[in-house]
Formats: C-alpha cells, structure tokens, sequence
C-alpha cells in the first residue's frame, strides 16, 4: 500500500493530449468521497510566501513574477452578505511561480499599480480556476482589462471532461490528492489590513495549485524573460 489510499487508483488521469474530445468520449470527475479519501495536497510551505507590504518587497515581487512565464493567479474579496450588496474587491490579488507566492493587499497604492503591471502583460499568462468573476472584480477595481488569463476550467473542457472542473477536482485528477479549502477562511475578512496567517496561507496556494496543475499538464518550457511593464519610480 505505500501508505496511499485503496481507491486512488479509481480517479481517471487527464490526458496530456489537448485535442478535441471526440462525441461519446467524454470523461467523468471524481465525486467527494473519492476525493475526501485522499491524501492532503502538500501545498506551498509557509516560509515561501510574501507578504508584499512595503515598497521594497513590492518591488522585489514584481520584478521576481514578471521574470516569468506563466504564473498562477487568484483574487479574494471581502464577502457580501445583504441583498443588493456591490462587492468592493478584489481586497488581495496572489500571484505564485513553483518556487514561491506573493499576496498583494490592494490597500496600497503601490501594489495596485505592480498588479496592474502584471495583469496587463500580454507576455505574463496568468494561470486560475473561475477567473470570470476575478476578471470583472479587476475591471471595476482596477479599472484595467487583465490580458493573458488562462481559466484552466477551458483546458480540462478541452481535454474531455463532462462537468466544469475547479481546483479541487484538478488536483485530485493530476495529484492524486485532496486539495483542502477552509470555508471560514474563505469567507473571512479579505478588506482587513492585518491578514492573518491562515489567510496567507489559503490566498497563496489558491495561486501555487493553479500553477501546479498548468505545469503538470502542459510542461511548459524554461521560463524566460519578458516584456512587462516597468514601474514607476
């Protein structure tokens, strides 16, 4: 047994392939049970995670995520709960490379003005799960059009699978393993200017996971650098 759960076995392995699927052959997801038996989703350690809260580590942020390729992306908002409600987020924007993941606070004006940078690179591909609502959030937030999204829930419709496919469902096709999500946490306060660590730690591997998931799929080549906007000193 390895130490590994009987049915992981049972879980269908996505293709490498991105062809059309073919009529008639379209793949199943794993259901909770099947995911709840996994084995956790290691995730991004803590010590690889940056608050980017002042100019220098801002900077140092940007200049690191638009040195690569692809990164993985994902935004948090504070939540709305009475009817008619307008959200004001996003209130976090996190951004990962396989190495390591930075959460930017919206708060400050510097790091609206590196996320902006990052999201209108055509050169930086920002990887996610769902981005429509992210991309509507940035547009009233930010008031930017974010370029280069790569919603991975197209990919696996592209590879063949019958129901929309979020994070949860990936890890556990590509890894084998069960990718946890606190509720709490999720529906924290993301507007306060004092994250907490488990905060830090749902909004960076919402990035890193995403990021896993594209690399393990699509084995991208070495990154490389490119063109992102440069920010103002």
């Amino acid at each position: 047994m390895n130490g590994q759960p009987a049915d992981r076995r049972e879980l269908p392995a996505p293709p490498v392939r991105r062809a059309a699927p073919r009529p008639g052959n379209r793949l199943e997801v794993p259901g909770r049970e099947q995911i709840d038996a996994l084995e956790p989703f290691p995730g991004i350690h803590p010590s690889r995670i940056v608050l980017a809260a002042t100019p220098q580590a801002v900077a140092e942020a940007h200049a690191d995520l638009a040195a690569q390729t692809h990164v993985g992306f994902d935004t948090e908002s504070r939540p709305t709960f009475a009817r008619g409600e307008v959200s004001e987020g996003p209130h976090v924007v996190q951004f990962a490379t396989l190495t390591r993941a930075y959460v930017f606070q919206l708060h400050l004006p510097e790091a609206g003005e590196a996320v902006s940078s990052l999201l209108l690179s055509q050169g930086l591909v920002k990887v996610g799960f769902g981005l429509d609502g992210d991309r509507t959030q940035i547009r009233a937030r930010l008031g930017i059009e974010p370029q280069a999204l790569l919603d991975m829930d197209s990919v696996f419709r592209d590879l063949g699978y019958r129901k929309s496919v979020g994070l949860k469902v990936a890890v556990a096709l590509v890894f084998k393993r069960r990718f946890a999500k606190s509720k709490r946490i999720g529906t924290s306060n993301w507007s306060h200017r004092s994250l907490s660590e488990g905060q830090l730690l749902y909004a960076a591997n919402d990035a890193y996971a995403a990021l896993r998931v594209h690399a393990a799929i699509a084995r991208p080549p070495r990154p490389q650098a490119v063109a992102v906007p440069e920010l103002r000193r």
